[in-house]
């Protein structure tokens, strides 16, 4: 089990000259507007409210960098798939997205979160195409699996599988916020993917 001894908010972010030093390994968090992102960053460092639970979905248009333990870093993308967002400034954070993806050394790989009672939606099948596309590592996050019924995870695990094209060398997470089921697996995860 990893402890976390520290996990603290750093920065948000829009243009790479203000983005930390690339000394800790880091790992972006994508996924829709709804999907309980805040919440997962919250229950994985166990520090309530550490991410804001925003009011308007799709508001955020800047990196949020996260340190954990002084080890390593998470990094929130804002949340896709919400309507309301301007076409160019939804241009300027696509173009920030790429520069961070196939620059920043210190990338590890992407949480890719989705919701475990549905199929992935178009742009959670373009994030993870997007993924393969420049070889990063891709943890697959199922949230909200406490909403399920039993018969239905391993059912739904294997349609998400099926929708998205999983490459079986990457992670499939059975994640709740509500009763931590998945904490462990997603630390060991990281931590795997860290060395």
């Amino acid at each position: 089990m990893y402890t976390i001894k520290k996990a603290e908010f750093m920065l948000c972010a829009a243009w790479p000259s203000q983005w930390p030093d690339e000394s800790l390994p880091e790992f972006l968090l994508a996924g829709r507007s709804n999907v309980g992102k805040s919440s997962f960053i919250n229950t994985i460092t166990d520090v309530n409210g550490l991410a804001k639970v925003s009011a308007t979905p799709g508001k955020t248009r800047t990196l949020n960098f996260f340190n954990v333990n002084d080890e390593l870093r998470l990094v929130d993308v804002p949340g896709y798939g919400y309507a309301k967002v301007p076409d160019r400034i939804q241009q300027q954070f696509g173009e920030m997205f790429e520069t961070y993806c196939t620059e920043r050394k210190n990338f590890k790989a992407m949480c890719l979160l989705v919701d475990y009672r549905h199929p992935p939606k178009d742009d959670d099948i373009t994030m993870y195409e997007y993924a393969k596309y420049y070889h990063i590592p891709v943890i697959v996050v199922a949230t909200k699996e406490d909403k399920l019924k039993r018969n239905d995870l391993v059912k739904n695990e294997k349609r998400i599988k099926e929708v998205l094209g999983f490459d079986e060398n990457d992670h499939f997470i059975r994640f709740s916020s509500l009763n931590k089921k998945g904490v462990d697996e997603v630390w060991n995860t990281i931590l795997k993917l860290c060395d």
